[in-house]
Order: structure tokens, then sequence, then C-alpha cells
């Protein structure tokens, strides 16, 4: 194996590794802050929080684990940063911005809200 060989597959594992963290981490923050949100729910008083905002508050931690458990799917199967669109490569900066995105920006924009 020659070292531009090792050297590019590093270049392209590095990203990769780097975006598994980033998930990883948005994980355990989403799953945190849904823990957090679920006890000011049973709490007197909701821990400050209006009942209605707790509920829109843990549907988007929920979201967000949903969102992030999907990446990592798609990570572990190999089909990580290919859009579910068009399957063209999504850009690299895209998945540092948005690392839980299926989407390039282009079929992202033709999805339904």
């Amino acid at each position: 194996m020659t070292a531009g060989v090792y050297d590019s597959a590093n270049v392209v594992r590095e990203p990769i590794e780097l975006l598994r963290d980033m998930l990883e981490e948005q994980f355990v923050t989403h799953t945190n802050r849904l823990t957090e949100l679920t006890v000011y729910g049973r709490l007197p008083g909701h821990g400050g929080y209006d009942p209605d905002a707790l509920r829109v508050l843990a549907a988007a931690a929920r979201e967000g684990i949903a969102d992030t458990a999907q990446a990592l799917r798609r990570m572990s199967e190999g089909s990580y940063g290919v859009c579910e669109g068009c399957h063209n490569d999504i850009p690299l900066d895209r998945l540092r911005a948005l690392p839980h995105v299926p989407y390039c920006v282009s079929c992202q924009r033709r999805q339904p809200r």
C-alpha cells in the first residue's frame, strides 16, 4: 500500500469519525433534555414551564433523538452521506452543519414540511 493511498483513506475516514462523534453527542444531549423535561412535567408547577411549552419541547427532543438515531443507523449501514432523494453524495459542509440530514439541499427543498 502506498503512502498516498493510506493518507487518502485516513482523510476520508476522519470526517466520518468526527461526524459519528457529533451524532453520538447530539443523541446524548437530546436524550438528557427529554429526561429533564419529563421530570419537569411530573413536578408540581412543572418546573416553571407551561405544560404546553413542555409538550412542544419534549416533542422537539424526541424528534432530535429519532433524527440522530436514523443518521447513526445509516452510518452503520454504509448509506450515511448519500441523499435519500437523488442518491448523490451530500456535501461534507452540509453534514458538518447538520450531521443528521438525509437529503441534499435540492432534495430537502422538495420535501413536505
